[in-house]
């Protein structure tokens, strides 16, 4: 099973949800159709196993890594810098996995059942929330939680569409992620007094 797991994995990644056949995989894998179907009914089911599992661990390492660390930077700005940074580098390593979602997502919506399925990036936005709440004396003028997801978003459309937002020549790649590191932190602090 696991030999199938990651040649629908490689297989997503190359041609997208749309693109890759069971017939394909099934090769990529060694093994036949058949064998593939007694695994997983559709490929539907593969698609979910094959890139939300590893997805849904992706987010859940990271955001041990990030608890972990928690305590290692002196600053707030600069714990919140190396977060970010540490997100950029995160959403680049995994852009292909994450690019098979938006496909799939796009073109076979039924297929994924909704991003919001990946229980760590529920609780990745969760805690998000709750330590921009905690950092919040009196009302709040931008949710925590929509904060949070907002920041995310910012985040994952520069790192996934860093090729058409910001044309050649335009800034370096240090310049680039120090920009995107300045929005988010700047838009983080409209809570802040």
């Amino acid at each position: 099973m696991g030999r199938i797991v990651r040649a629908a994995e490689e297989e997503f990644k190359i041609a997208g949800y749309s693109g890759a056949t069971t017939a394909a995989i099934a090769r990529r894998a060694d093994v036949t159709e058949a064998q593939l179907f007694r695994y997983f009914a559709s490929k539907a089911d593969l698609f979910r196993e094959a890139i939300f599992t590893p997805l849904n661990q992706h987010f859940t390492d990271f955001l041990a890594s990030q608890l972990a660390d928690a305590d290692n930077v002196v600053s707030q700005r600069e714990r919140a810098r190396q977060y970010i940074t540490e997100l950029q580098s995160f959403l680049s390593d995994h852009s292909q996995m994450l690019m098979s979602l938006v496909v799939a997502q796009t073109y076979a919506p039924d297929t994924t059942q909704g991003v919001g399925s990946i229980d760590s990036l529920r609780a990745y936005f969760d805690r998000g929330a709750a330590t921009m709440s905690g950092r919040i004396q009196g009302e709040a003028r931008v949710n925590p939680k929509l904060m949070v997801r907002v920041s995310f978003a910012a985040v994952l459309a520069c790192v996934m569409f860093k090729d058409w937002i910001f044309p050649s020549g335009l800034a370096g790649e240090g310049e680039i992620n120090d920009a995107i590191i300045d929005f988010v932190i700047d838009g983080i602090n409209a809570n802040s007094d």
